[in-house]
């Protein structure tokens, strides 16, 4: 079971994925957040008060989507999953003994996946004059190690684990978390705005004529 669940980890076809997750939701979000609204508005079958609160109200979906996923999702799911595969899936796996959190780990890979020594080596002395933690604190003797070499260890299980957390929460957060949340703050904004009580004048004036022409 184990060895199956590193495969999917390691994948380059997860990794491919993983990677522009979190920028694919933000982009397509951000699009869908002006662009519904957008098209709303230049629909000239709709009346002015019904087209200023149905814009209004997919531009505050989306946006409370987007915002609840960059700042509650993505870094919730990926701690959590990096503390899953540490303490519980990989536990004894060499890789995961070596970072106490993800923010650790994902430092330390972006100074891996630098191509130059020479860069990474001056990055390193720039933290050690720069940064209020020590760099030896972050990383063991192992680490420091792996940096001066032509190919560092990436620690793919590592890299694995976070990806695939990462697609977990995009899916499962914007599916559920993101639209709760959206629908308990859309009404009390649009009140806010006076949208509201627009939008119900507009339907009543709207049943008001269909009861007209009915009678007609």
């Amino acid at each position: 079971m184990i060895g199956a669940v590193q495969k999917v980890l390691t994948s380059s076809n997860l990794a491919a994925v993983a990677q522009n997750t979190t920028q694919s939701v933000t982009i397509e979000t951000t699009l869908k957040s002006i662009g519904r609204p957008g098209f709303i508005l230049i629909d000239n079958d709709i009346d002015s008060d019904t087209k200023q609160y149905a814009a209004a109200k997919e531009f505050l979906y989306q946006a409370t989507c987007l915002a609840v996923y960059l700042w509650l999702i993505v870094p919730v799911f990926k701690k959590g999953g990096f503390k899953l595969a540490k303490d519980k899936i990989f536990k004894n796996t060499n890789g995961f003994e070596h970072f106490k959190n993800v923010s650790e780990y994902l430092h330390y890979r972006k100074l891996a996946d630098n191509p130059s020594i020479n860069n990474r080596q001056a990055t390193l002395s720039k933290e050690l004059i720069t940064s209020k933690n020590k760099v030896s604190d972050k990383y063991n003797a192992t680490l420091l190690a792996e940096l001066k070499k032509e190919n560092p260890e990436k620690f793919a299980y590592v890299k694995g684990a976070v990806e695939l957390s990462n697609i977990i929460g995009s899916v499962l957060g914007l599916a559920v978390l993101a639209p709760q949340v959206s629908h308990a703050f859309i009404h009390p904004a649009l009140r806010f705005l006076g949208l509201e009580d627009k939008n119900k004048k507009a339907q009543n004036q709207e049943k008001n004529q269909q009861q007209l022409d009915t009678k007609v």
